[in-house]
């Protein structure tokens, strides 16, 4: 065979390699091309995180985080990725970190067969823990990849934010002042929350003014964020913080003595609060009821209301300075003057005369206490609370001296203290005080309005109307976060009225119906009331007793309310209707309280040793 024969068949082979070779390259073009015109859902090396900004927080005077917002998070996975022969191990490891019942996870994963939801209450010290385990389970290979939809993904652990939930550090401390929020989902599904009643409700807005923090970047291989100068960065900025005037040590040792006093008087509530006389600032706002914000239970729905502000009642005998100061004030009446005591009727066994009886119209009114004389002066009538003395010196002012007294004194008025849903109270029209002036008759409405029956009134009312005897006759704003700027101090009384009323309210205290409240190396001064309960129109066997005062050491001066809703009146504790045996002790406590705590410091008089 010739060498050019011998030579063909291998120029066949090398032809058909390189035909072979350009077929596998144009297939290769092709195949690079097609996939260049696909449209295809690569993973983008851009990745953008939030990072969820959360409710301010509130603080006591004295530093304590009273009320704050958490993060929350959630775990899930997609059951289809969880390797079978490795599900225990997950269901181990997850209850491990996160403190899920495993019982709890198993029945979780056990219900359905695609996503699952593990937990929605994760919180941020939790929720890094469980991403560390999420990044373990994947070397553990505890999860596998599925085929979905034609394409193929890989679902572990994954751990997201789901939003804020509010924390009450101290439980029921505070309430129903601080009040509660309710939850809500936003725009972006994430859980927020809004304030609805108290101090989260009245400063829901500067609680809330917060901004998601924004984080947007090149991610690596395991999906974090590499910081360089392209990435994106909004810093998060979580709603404003507050502080309250009220310290927590202070106001938890009042709540726990109204609520003694709420189960030994079996009343329906017990009050108390505290404000500097001067300035108007709230130290102690407490309630005998109370409730944890966070878990709020079927029966202490009527307590979410806060009584100090948003309940009416007739006050009683805790106004009649008010109506005797403003006498005073206009000149109708003299420190030295002599009343009758309308007490017909012979002396009894001790010496005292009948209780008094008086008629104004077609009504008769009565005097609780019985005089050992026919005759009593004004420092008489207001230490022993006369009825029939205050209405004979309330009617001495004229309609307009006596409607616009009483309003200035803040009475059918919002007080404005910083607290939501605060109630007016209500007196009598200005054309009903008229009645029979003209024909110098005594006006029923003024004669009851003087005692405190036939109007209402709130607590933070009278708190404040009291303040002007412990304030050279200036009224005060009471506040518990903010003091308005704008609010001037006005001049209800003269210096003169005010120094005797103050004294008198002195004087009910050495020698009156408040001396229980007595306590040595302390000004104090105050007034007792009891009124009856006003339920569908009726008055009912049902009281309410105050006692309102102020107490003073050289250098602080603080007005101090308490008021006792429906104490008990059977038995052998009949008797504890009467403020003198139910109010006045729970105002003596609360001043112990401050002499305890260090912010009263009663004079010690040093004996000739």
């Amino acid at each position: 065979m010739s060498l050019k024969k011998q030579q063909l068949p291998v120029m066949k082979k090398i032809l058909i390699l390189i035909v072979l070779i350009f077929l596998a390259f144009v297939i290769l073009i092709l195949s690079v091309s097609n996939t260049v015109k696909d449209n295809r859902d690569l993973p983008s090396l851009m990745t953008t995180k939030k990072d969820l900004a959360v409710r301010g927080n509130i603080f006591s005077s004295d530093g304590f985080e009273v009320a704050s917002s958490r993060k929350i998070f959630s775990a899930s996975i997609d059951t289809r990725s969880l390797v079978k022969e490795k599900k225990k191990l997950f269901v181990k490891l997850f209850s491990i970190y996160s403190g899920v019942d495993e019982q709890a996870v198993s029945s979780k994963i056990e219900s359905k067969d695609g996503y699952v939801i593990l937990s929605r209450t994760i919180d941020q010290k939790t929720a890094r823990a469980l991403q560390s385990l999420a990044f373990k389970l994947r070397k553990l290979d505890i999860f596998k990849s599925i085929t979905l939809g034609g394409r193929t993904y890989l679902h572990g652990l994954n751990i997201y934010e789901t939003g804020e939930e509010r924390v009450y550090t101290y439980k029921d401390t505070l309430t129903p002042v601080l009040g509660f929020v309710r939850t809500l989902n936003s725009e972006n599904g994430k859980q927020r929350v809004q304030g609805v009643n108290g101090l989260e409700k009245e400063f829901d807005e500067r609680l809330n003014n917060f901004q998601d923090g924004v984080l947007e970047g090149e991610r690596d291989i395991l999906s974090y964020i590499i910081f360089n100068k392209d990435s994106k960065i909004i810093p998060r900025i979580d709603g404003e913080d507050m502080q309250i005037t009220i310290p927590l040590k202070l106001q938890k040792n009042i709540e726990l003595l109204l609520d003694r006093y709420k189960t030994k008087l079996e009343a329906q509530e017990v009050i108390a609060s505290v404000m500097e006389s001067e300035t108007g600032k709230i130290i102690a706002m407490a309630s005998s009821n109370r409730y944890d914000p966070a878990n709020i239970k079927q029966d202490e729905i009527a307590h979410l209301s806060n009584s100090a502000i948003e309940y009416n009642f007739e006050p009683g005998s805790v106004v009649k300075p008010i109506a005797i100061s403003l006498a005073l004030d206009h000149g109708h009446v003299k420190t030295d003057e002599i009343f009758s005591a309308y007490n017909k009727g012979k002396k009894n066994a001790k010496g005292e005369y009948p209780k008094g009886r008086y008629k104004v119209g077609r009504w008769t009114i009565k005097d609780d206490h019985q005089f050992k004389k026919n005759w009593i002066t004004l420092e008489d009538i207001i230490i022993f609370s006369s009825n029939i003395g205050t209405l004979k010196i309330a009617n001495r002012l004229s309609a307009e001296q006596f409607y616009n007294g009483y309003k200035n004194f803040g009475l059918s008025f919002k007080t404005g203290i910083d607290l939501p849903y605060e109630k007016r109270g209500v007196i009598h029209k200005l054309y009903q005080y008229k009645a029979g002036e003209d024909k110098g008759e005594d006006n029923i409405f003024k004669a009851t309005d003087s005692y405190g029956q036939g109007i209402t009134t709130t607590f933070i009312q009278i708190l404040k109307a009291y303040s002007v005897f412990n304030n050279g006759g200036k009224i005060v704003t009471p506040y518990i976060v903010r003091k308005d700027p704008n609010y001037e101090e006005k001049q209800l009384l003269s210096a003169q009225t005010t120094s005797y009323m103050k004294q008198m309210l002195i004087n009910t205290i050495e020698k009156g119906t408040g001396k229980n409240a007595k306590i040595e190396g302390l000004e104090i001064g105050g007034k007792t009331g009891t009124a009856q309960m006003v339920e569908d129109g009726r008055y009912q066997r049902k009281y309410i007793s105050s006692f309102f005062g102020f107490t003073n050491d050289k250098s602080k001066k603080y007005t101090i309310g308490v008021t006792v809703i429906d104490p008990v009146n059977r038995g052998k504790n009949w008797y504890y209707y009467y403020a003198s045996h139910s109010a006045v002790p729970v105002f003596k406590e609360v001043v112990k309280i401050l002499v305890k705590l260090n912010y009263l410091e009663p004079t010690v008089e040093e004996s000739n040793n």
